[in-house]
Parts: structure tokens; sequence; C-alpha cells
């Protein structure tokens, strides 16, 4: 081949490389080995076998070499499948005495014009590298950044989701279920959103953003309020109903500062600006206490709480509130006590106070029930029980026999009649759960119950059809055999006589 043309053509690929390398911003490396790719791609189709090229290009003068080569595979390797790219090792040697396997044996023919290559195969080829580079970029500049707020552009907006331009190369992508409900976006507008994810595979978004995240509000907070970023506030958590109202907990790690009155800012300023970028979504600032009630009672705002009963083991409280504040509460569609609850981790039951006496004097009645049935006492030592806190079986027959004579009513000899009283109790019951008595009688005979399960309510002083209407999915999912499906069923079955009122 002419020497000129040869010239030309090594220029021609100093000027492609720099040119893309420029334009991408991607590395000149990335751009040889994408031409070489495209030589050897260039040069296998120049052969009917299924041969393997290798292109060489030098990195400063432009010249290259093609080699054909053949890997050298161990005699008994499984995957000798094509002599026209692979040589044995013994076959090797013959070859070359310093031949291990996994070296090639190249054998130099003659080099395609770069200028004869395919325009679409080199295009496809080049095109396919750089975006690969490209893409492994923005993963390096990104994986670090994952919960970091970003600013970008809208590119455009489809129906899975919104596209954000955010520079350098980066596009960020929003899908659909991660806005704002009813949000209006449109190409040109700057938007904020949080950084959920890098999608490092080769298919689909590569940086994933989220508008929604409850993590999105609080990263909000830390730009809006300075006292944030420097620590003296903290931001606990955070919930949210998109669009619509949000809440958060806040504590001051220092005592001259109000938390509360530093994230809403002077006349509502910083936490009017939050609310601004979550398209106008109201947001309530709860002072967090460590005091797990106190710290509902703050979550509840507005709603002023009259009186509260902690569950620990249900982790679960019951609120009484005014009854003309009840469904303010509430809330809409249950959204005032969803994100409080969702914002301490408690389960929260509102009732009016009226409902909260009613319900606390029903169960202490049946609890009462319990103790006279099963541990064969009168009313007043069952009223004694219930009124110490008792609320089971199990609870007497391995309750401290300490604590059980700080009740100023009962003597050693009691103390210890009431818990054996107990354990037989128990004991009765495990040996033969469908022994039936007159408490568990009407639970016998519900649809869907069994003895074993009846016992066992009793004992949690649950026995008619009216306390277990009353219960809630999680208060039985402790019971052996229990999930989700049957406690529903269970419960929405002792409710029917309410609908039918």
């Amino acid at each position: 081949m002419n020497k000129d043309i040869l010239k030309s053509m090594n220029k021609d690929i100093l000027l492609v490389v720099d040119s893309i390398s420029d334009e991408k911003g991607v590395e000149k490396e990335i751009i040889f080995q994408a031409i070489e790719a495209a030589l050897a791609t260039a040069t296998r189709k120049r052969y009917k076998e299924d041969i393997d090229v290798a292109v060489k290009i030098d990195r400063d003068s432009g010249e290259y070499e093609t080699f054909r080569r053949w890997e050298v595979l161990s005699d008994d390797d499984p995957e000798f499948t094509n002599k026209e790219s692979q040589i044995l090792h013994g076959y090797a040697l013959e070859k070359d005495s310093s031949l291990e396997v996994g070296d090639y044996i190249e054998e130099q023919i003659e080099s395609v014009s770069f200028g004869r290559i395919s325009a679409h195969t080199a295009k496809q080829v080049i095109v396919q590298k750089v975006r690969e580079a490209e893409r492994q970029q923005v993963v390096d500049a990104y994986a670090d950044r994952i919960g970091e707020l970003m600013m970008g552009v809208v590119k455009r907006t489809e129906h899975t989701g919104v596209y954000i331009d955010l520079g350098n190369n980066a596009e960020g992508f929003i899908p659909r279920e991660e806005l704002i409900p009813r949000e209006t976006t449109r190409a040109g507008n700057r938007l904020r959103a949080f950084l959920k994810e890098v999608n490092a595979e080769m298919r689909g978004p590569l940086l994933i953003l989220s508008r929604t995240r409850p993590e999105f509000l609080v990263e909000l907070f830390k730009l809006e309020v300075p006292e944030v970023g420097q620590d003296l506030i903290e931001i606990i958590t955070a919930a949210r109903d998109p669009g619509l109202r949000a809440k958060i907990a806040v504590r001051s790690n220092d005592p001259r500062l109000d938390p509360v009155g530093a994230c809403v800012g002077m006349r509502g300023s910083r936490v009017q600006s939050v609310s601004n970028e979550l398209s106008g979504e109201r947001i309530d600032i709860i002072l967090w206490d460590d005091n797990p009630a106190q710290y509902v009672i703050n979550a509840m705002s507005p709603a002023a709480v009259l009186s509260i009963i902690v569950d620990e083991e249900l982790h679960s409280m019951d609120i009484a509130v005014d009854e003309e504040k009840l469904s303010q509460a509430i809330g809409r569609g249950g959204q005032n006590v969803k994100l409080a609850s969702q914002l301490t981790g408690w389960e929260i039951n509102v009732m009016t106070e009226g409902q909260a006496n009613e319900k606390s004097e029903s169960e202490s009645k049946e609890i009462q029930k319990v103790f006279m049935e099963y541990l064969d006492v009168d009313e007043e030592v069952a009223i004694i029980l219930a009124q110490e806190g008792f609320t089971a079986i199990d609870e007497i027959a391995y309750a401290s026999p300490k604590d059980m004579l700080a009740i100023e009513e009962f003597d050693e000899d009691m103390v210890e009649e009431l818990r054996g009283r107990a354990r037989d109790s128990l004991l009765t019951m495990a040996i033969n759960p469908a022994q039936k008595d007159e408490t568990t009688s009407e639970l016998l005979a519900m649809e869907g119950m069994d003895s074993e399960l009846a016992a066992v309510l009793a004992s949690r002083g649950i026995v008619t059809v009216e306390g277990v209407a009353e219960c809630a999915i999680h208060e039985l999912l402790d019971i052996d055999g229990m999930d989700e499906q049957r406690a529903g069923d269970l419960i929405m079955k002792a409710r029917e006589p309410w609908f039918e009122e």
C-alpha cells in the first residue's frame, strides 16, 4: 500500500480519536480500543473461517498491525472446539517451546484499510465502547453519592417517568411511582430529587432518583436549616404522604436552641421553602422525646391527647381524644394517625375518651371473668388482680412472689395458692385443649374457631365473640399456627354483627 496513503490513514485514526475524546469526554485509550475492535471485526469478515483477530495501533503514530491468533489450551481441555482460533499445548510447543497454556500464537496478516471499514460497523463498535465508558464514568462519579440531593433540568417526560439532565453527561431518571402525585413537570424545569440508586447494569437508566422518599424531605431540611448541617439540630426520622402531608421528628443537641422553631424559620420561611419544593406538602415538625408515650403525644399534633395506654408487648398505644377532635386526630383518610404511627414506630389506636373508658372497663370485666373461672376466686380477688395490672393467667403463674406480696390484701399463703392454681390451669389447657367450659363456649361456637385457640384467647381475657371483634390482627399473630389471613378472617367474622346493626 502507498506510504502516503498509509500516513494519511494513520493521521485519520489520530484525528478520530482526538475528536471523539474531546466531544464525549472519554479517555483516548477507550477510543483506540474501539477502533482496534472495529478493524478486527472488518478483518474477520474477509475470512470464511471463524478466526480470531487482534489489531494493535501505535498510540503515538497511528500505525497499526493485524494478527491472526490461536489461544493455547491444555491438551485435555474440553473447551477445544475450534482449530481456527485454538491450539492444544502439545502442538503449540512444536512452534515455540516457551509457550504456556493461556498464551497466544500470533501470525501477522494483511491489515484492512481504516478507510474501508464499514461505516456502520465502525460506528456501532465505537459508539458501544463510548457508551460503556461514559456509563462507567457516571457510576464512578455517583456510586458514593447515594442519599444526596441532586439538582437537574427536566429533559423529557414519558409515561414511565421523567429524565433529568444532571450535567457532565449524567442523566437521572425519576420513575412515575417516585414522582409526587399530580405534580406537573415540563422540559426545561429545574428539579431537585434524592439519589436513590445507581444502576450499574448495562440496561435501563443509570441514576434512579426519587421525590417521594422521606429521606428527600430530610435532605431538603438539611439544605434549608444550617443548624442541621452543623449537628446542632438532629432530624431523627420522617414520614410522608407525598404531596399532601408529612411529619418530621427533631431534637436539639444544644439546650439553648429550639429545634422546632429553627426548622420553621422566621415567619415560617424555612418550612415554607421545603413545602414549595414538595408541591405544597403540609409539614408538621414534631419534637422528639425519649419517652415513647410523650413522643406519640407529640406526633399526634395538632390533636390534643387526653389519655394514653401503652401496651409494650404488642408495641401499640390506645389514645383518647376529645370527641369533637376525633376527626382531626384521625385525619382525612386516617392520614394523621398513619403518619404518626410511621414516625414513631408504634401502632396507634385513636378513640374518644368515652370509648377508651368503655374499652378499659370491658377488658377489665373480661379479665376478671377469666380469673374467676380459671382460678376459682371470688369477684373481689379478681378485681384486685385486674387493678394490679394482671391481664392473663400465665402472668400470675410466673409472677414474682415478692411482687405479689406487695399487694396489700395478699399474704404468702394467698400468693402461693393463686400461683399454684394459675399453673394448674395452664397445665390443664396444655394437656387437654379440647376441654370446654362456660368461659370458652361462646368462642367455640364461632366459625373458624377451635378449642385450642379458644383456650389461648381465654387465657388472655378474650372469652366472647365481641372480644375477638375488638382485636387487631397483630394482637393474634404470636399465637402458634396463626397467620395474617386467619387472624383477619376471624376478626371479620366476629365483626359481622356490627355491620348487620
